[in-house]
């Protein structure tokens, strides 16, 4: 398990994790197909992370 804002930080999508936060915060951020707004959102294998036009699957 990882949480959503480590991961999007390992990812290299953000620059920072405060810019993690705020893209989060703002609903920008998909889950499975569902608005996530939990910075601590606890991801599993296989869940799908969308923003900024990019698609992201945790391994």
């Amino acid at each position: 398990m990882i949480r959503l804002g480590q991961f999007l930080k390992l990812a290299n999508i953000l620059e920072s994790g405060g810019e993690s936060k705020e893209v989060i915060l703002e609903g920008e951020v998909t889950v499975n197909g569902e608005v996530e707004t939990r910075r601590g959102r606890q991801l599993h294998r296989g869940d799908v992370v969308r923003l900024l036009g990019e698609t992201l699957r945790v391994r």
